[in-house]
């Protein structure tokens, strides 16, 4: 089937890539393969590990079939398949950093990221350092001759400023540092990493391509130069995801280029309608003409996914839980890329650089799938009584 048919329709490609049904005796979807233990035909081909399958660890048709079909949207050299979305990001930054070393991570990076930095990562030996979402070119001025990793999100989790990463890669690589990149938010269908200078592209594969709200699940892909020393720690750490839940992600790959469609679309109806709400101070979603950082957004990314914040006009933590309290339909629970409506109160406290300053509280929303009518009555519910409270 189709696996490198660029010049197809995203949908076209979401639909096919990854395995081949005649692969399967015409099955559509690949089998999923529970294994540990595979046999070898003989002792020779076991001393030499010459077939294609070795061990349940490093890979099953079930796993090459997402990471092909990865690979087909990343443009990337190889993908590995992890756990969680987490694991996606500390699998890479263990791969290449090393005590002594100094890595770059954006300030406005999501907060289990910059945990695993602030503990694992220094007690490892590594210098930690956050820099400014709007630093562009000027991260040259940052980097130091043991800047290894240069670690962006964009846009950023919960504030969703916009960075050029493009001038953020050219400067890092200028030094041999490589860039990796969170592109959870955009997925690969609204921006591609390696197209823009990112080495290391990573994905929480639990949001968008499952679209279900639950599987766990990360993927993270490299070009040729940063390969093989991906695979090759993951191999080494035995951080594999199981084959049920690789599989689910696979079938939600099909049908993610349709869902995000309907997230981009009512998700900007909801942002530009809150603009123009009593209650509500500034929206923070990057595909609005009003956002700061809307022109690198529109160079940059071919769309825009179904997460934003917003600021209340006024108050504090009494009127941002008052707000959330009040909604019916959007549930308070942390991840998003499902299927329903979430919402959460957004923290700022542990950031270093990019604080604000803003006119109130933050509320981040996650718009899903339901009748964008019946989310604005929701909304409009919990701005009542957030400006009562």
């Amino acid at each position: 089937m189709a696996t490198d048919g660029n010049e197809m329709g995203i949908n076209t490609r979401l639909a096919h890539s990854g395995n081949n049904p005649h692969d399967y005796f015409g099955f559509v979807n690949p089998p999923i393969v529970h294994a540990s233990t595979v046999l070898y035909p003989n002792a020779s081909v076991m001393a030499a590990r010459s077939q294609k399958y070795t061990y349940g660890t490093r890979g099953t048709p079930t796993t090459d079939a997402l990471a092909h079909a990865i690979d087909a949207l990343e443009g990337s050299a190889g993908t590995i398949i992890v756990p969680s979305g987490l694991a996606a990001v500390t699998v890479p930054l263990l791969a290449f950093l090393s005590a002594g070393d100094h890595i770059l991570i954006v300030d406005s990076v999501y907060h289990p990221t910059r945990n695993f930095a602030d503990t694992m990562l220094k007690r490892l030996g590594v210098e930690v350092e956050y820099y400014d979402p709007h630093v562009g070119a000027g991260i040259a001025s940052l980097i130091k001759p043991n800047t290894k990793v240069v670690f962006t999100e964009s846009p950023a989790s919960n504030t969703f400023e916009v960075q050029d990463v493009p001038a953020i890669a050219k400067a890092a690589h200028e030094t041999g540092a490589i860039v990796m990149m969170d592109n959870t938010w955009a997925t690969p269908l609204y921006f591609r990493p390696l197209e823009h200078g990112v080495d290391i592209s990573i994905h929480a594969a639990t949001k968008y391509p499952a679209g279900h709200s639950d599987v766990l699940l990360g993927t993270v892909s490299a070009n040729a130069n940063c390969w093989k020393q991906l695979c090759e720690t993951f191999y080494t750490m035995g951080c594999c995801a199981g084959p049920d839940d690789v599989y689910q992600v696979l079938r939600g790959l099909r049908t993610m280029g349709v869902r995000l469609d309907h997230h981009q679309k009512s998700a900007l109806s909801i942002a530009t309608w809150l603009e123009g709400q009593p209650g509500v101070a500034r929206v923070l979603h990057p595909a609005l003409p009003s956002h700061p950082d809307h022109a690198v957004w529109k160079r940059d990314f071919s769309g825009s996914s179904g997460i934003f914040s917003i600021v209340l006009k006024g108050g504090g933590q009494r009127q941002q839980h008052a707000f959330l309290d009040a909604l019916k339909i959007f549930g308070l629970g942390y991840s998003w890329g499902g299927y329903e409506s979430l919402a959460v109160p957004v923290f700022l406290g542990d950031r270093t650089v990019a604080k604000g300053p803003y006119d109130g509280p933050l509320i981040r929303l996650q718009i899903g799938l339901e009748d964008v009518e019946d989310l604005k009555a929701d909304i409009l519910r919990g701005l009542e009584v957030a400006a009562a409270a």
